[in-house]
């Protein structure tokens, strides 16, 4: 289940700092709203991530909000700051300031993930429910770079010469088990985003180890994970699930980084099954 996505919208920030968003109504009553907070990696944008999930979640009821984070989609890529988590952090809270939200359920993948993880810790009062996607932000910073993927990455460097386009495609095929399912419009998609990105965000990033924290979170949280993951250790769910008995976990065999896009329709179900509603198919 797919949708278009609604007509671009832009707040800014006290930085003086531009963020992008789309804004997609609930069908019927309205239940709560759903931030969706993407990943990192070049190309990388909101509607990128979740366009196979929004519409399930209207269905559902819910209003769905996607934006594109600091240094990716049509967001501002500022090339003088460092991209911290609590910069991050700030830019979700702005368009959660901007559109009146004053209590959110935030998905989050990756990067995302550390970003609601943060979210939630530093302002558990803005936080409903937390649905996560192998989430950054839980291991050390070698623990991440001894993984394939993020290896990959960092022999390619994006906005360097020799990251084609072909490279793209052969870094997005290591994001999910079956790398078949990376076609060409996927590949285009991408590329055409990157090309407004530059190599900043990624040379800046600095997202600390939030593990220790996880045993503070307040807020009902639903957990994925895929277990041939090349980006984030498997591992990590282990982390979550201990973080208290507010928390449930799915482990999905024969998928990669992208649970959300992998299996879109276990995924959508399970949400709407955490988040009480009746089952969209």
């Amino acid at each position: 289940m797919t949708t278009n996505p609604q007509p671009s919208a832009f707040l800014t920030t006290a930085r003086g700092l531009r963020l992008h968003y789309t804004d997609h109504p609930a069908d019927g009553s309205e239940r709560g709203i759903v931030v969706f907070i993407h990943g990192s990696g070049p190309g990388a944008s909101g509607w990128s991530n979740f366009k196979h999930n929004v519409a399930a979640f209207q269905a559902g009821g819910y209003r769905c909000v996607v934006y594109d984070q600091w240094g990716y989609g049509k967001t501002d890529k500022p090339t003088d700051i460092d991209h911290t988590l609590d910069f991050f952090i700030e830019g979700l809270l702005a368009l959660l300031d901007a559109l009146q939200i004053s209590g959110a359920i935030l998905v989050g993948n990756s990067l995302g993930g550390a970003v609601a993880l943060g979210t939630a810790l530093a302002h558990p009062e803005r936080v409903a429910q937390l649905i996560l996607m192998a989430p950054g932000g839980i291991e050390s910073k070698e623990a991440y770079f001894a993984m394939e993927g993020i290896q990959t990455m960092v022999k390619h460097p994006m906005g360097s010469p020799d990251f084609t386009r072909d490279v793209l495609s052969n870094l997005l095929k290591l994001l999910v088990f079956n790398p078949e399912s990376i076609d060409d419009d996927l590949v285009d998609e991408r590329w055409e985003t990157l090309q407004s990105q530059n190599a900043h965000v990624l040379a800046t990033m600095a997202i600390p180890d939030l593990s220790p924290e996880l045993a503070r979170l307040q807020q009902p949280t639903l957990a994925f994970w895929g277990t041939e993951d090349k980006f984030c250790p498997p591992a990590g769910i282990w982390k979550i699930l201990e973080a208290g008995s507010l928390v449930q976990a799915e482990v999905l065999n024969r998928c990669g980084h992208w649970v959300m896009s992998e299996y879109p329709a276990l995924f959508n179900r399970r949400c709407l099954d955490f988040l009480g509603t009746e089952r969209i198919d």
